[in-house]
């Protein structure tokens, strides 16, 4: 049984199709390992295998204006050559990516850009026209959530209390230890200190005399 051999462009899943009437000559693919060369101390030269580089894919060929005998042979549907350019120029100007596939030997069915595509009209032809096409394999990608770990912000020591404190003060109405502490100590917690420090019993704490002088802590 005879290989069939056939290329086919088709863009946005499959809803547009061509499929190239005249096959090229030469199909070009290249691509590379993409290895990455090193010296290491006490071991020499190494090779480091990274990930493969995208394929390059081009051919050249014509688009018929007539049905030619080869055409006819092979059955092939084809489009006038303006047909062809039209569609492929549009599909570059959406900047979205094709698929090509080839079916022959091996077969290839990979997504593609267009990176490059010229053509001419053959002269004397009845309207032929000449191209060449350029594509690179393309990937896709989307953006990944990625997690950052926040760093530790070690916070500023509070600033201290630059407000000179009294050494004395005289009590007025209304005033008890815990209010002293809080309104001159800005600290309420600290009336013990007063009480302490002044040598206050606890059964005085609820009939300290007004204009009483106390001393307070530092």
């Amino acid at each position: 049984m005879e290989l069939e051999y056939s290329i086919q462009l088709s863009f946005n899943n499959g809803d547009e199709k061509l499929k190239i009437p005249i096959l090229p000559e030469i199909l070009e693919i290249k691509g590379s390992g993409n290895g990455k060369t090193y010296t290491v101390v006490g071991l020499g030269e190494i090779n480091v295998i990274t990930a493969r580089s995208l394929k390059g894919i081009s051919f050249s060929s014509f688009f018929p204006a007539v049905n030619y005998p080869i055409l006819q042979e092979t059955k092939a549907v084809f489009l006038m050559p303006a047909k062809y350019v039209q569609t492929i120029e549009r599909w570059m100007a959406t900047k979205r990516p094709i698929r090509f596939v080839f079916s022959g030997h091996y077969d290839i069915n990979i997504p593609v850009s267009i990176e490059s595509f010229e053509w001419s009209e053959i002269a004397g032809s009845g309207g032929d026209i000449e191209y060449k096409i350029e594509l690179k394999e393309y990937r896709f990608y989307a953006a990944q959530t990625v997690t950052i770990n926040k760093k530790t912000v070690s916070k500023k020591p509070a600033r201290p209390n630059e407000k000179q404190v009294p050494k004395t003060y005289k009590l007025v109405a209304g005033d008890s230890l815990y209010k002293v502490a809080q309104k001159i100590l800005g600290d309420a917690s600290r009336w013990p200190e007063i009480q302490k420090l002044n040598g206050i019993k606890d059964a005085q704490l609820k009939s300290l005399q007004i204009g009483m002088v106390i001393k307070l802590p530092s």
